[in-house]
């Protein structure tokens, strides 16, 4: 029985490298006798034949996240997500598309939806708006952070295999915060266009991936130290492009944004993975 089993292994491991060989002559012989063309080497990537692209993105960041609001001559407490709010990590969708009616030319949308909620009890004092929140008291939380991005992209260089670009963009922010308690309720808010400014780039180790980098945002000129503002946005991700039409993604996203207006601060950072797909026409 023994002898039987080494003869059968000899022959396995001689016929797995005559298989490999016929794989690899057959599409040679069969190339050569119906002039089948090779594909060159630098050939246009897949996925870069649309005009239209729809994607779709699962995004689960950590979170951090520090805001004080001032009313009535009341400084705000520096109120923190995690320790003083409870907040967890949760996972939020992000739509995008792109229009591209040349080949250097997109126009792109982009909307981001964060909102966290959650019921704790304050281990101190908390003065939010002008109100100061007692220790042990129950309180339910809200914050919102919806962003639209609106941008154009120009791919200053094109080749087949990845390009470099400048983006221009306005983003639509709608910020929002709320304590409520059964004592006081008090919130606030603040929405506005902001512009922004990018660099995009794309790069195709080979035809069906992608390898893609962005970065973007905008600082307020040091000119007031009572009016402070930054933010920036980070997207570095891979496509697998499984035709011309659709792709699946998964990348890492950094959004920060630092805002001092007064006495209103906000101090807020998401960051982590995400995975999505892309349709396109």
């Amino acid at each position: 029985m023994r002898t039987r089993i080494h003869r059968a292994s000899r022959s396995s491991a001689r016929l797995v490298p005559a298989l490999a060989l016929i794989a690899v002559l057959v599409p040679a012989i069969a190339a050569a006798q119906f002039g089948a063309p090779e594909r060159p080497a630098t050939s246009t990537a897949v996925g870069e034949k649309y005009h239209i692209e729809v994607g779709g993105t699962f995004w689960n960041p950590d979170l951090f996240g520090v805001i004080s609001s001032e009313q009535f001559g009341l400084i705000g407490t520096d109120i923190d997500f995690v320790t003083d709010l409870g907040y967890t990590k949760k996972r939020f969708r992000d739509f995008r598309i792109v229009l591209r009616p040349g080949t250097k030319h997109r126009f792109r949308a982009q909307y981001t939806p964060i909102v966290y909620t959650a019921q704790t009890t304050f281990n101190r004092n908390i003065v939010f708006n002008g109100i100061t929140f007692p220790l042990a008291l129950p309180v339910e939380s809200s914050f919102g952070w919806k962003v639209w991005r609106f941008g154009y992209e120009y791919d200053f260089v094109y080749t087949p295999r990845g390009f470099v670009g400048v983006l221009l963009e306005v983003r639509h922010t709608n910020f929002s915060a709320e304590l409520a308690s059964p004592l006081a309720s008090e919130f606030t808010t603040a929405k506005g266009p902001l512009p922004a400014i990018g660099l995009v780039g794309r790069a195709y180790p080979i035809r069906e991936v992608a390898l893609n980098f962005e970065v973007s945002g905008f600082k307020v000129p040091d000119i007031d130290p009572k009016y402070q503002a930054n933010y920036f946005d980070w997207d570095i991700y891979g496509t697998v492009n499984l035709s011309e039409y659709v792709g699946v993604q998964v990348g890492w996203r950094k959004l920060s944004t630092f805002l001092n207006i007064e006495q209103d601060k906000g101090d807020i950072k998401f960051q982590g993975l995400w995975f999505g797909a892309a349709l396109r026409y």
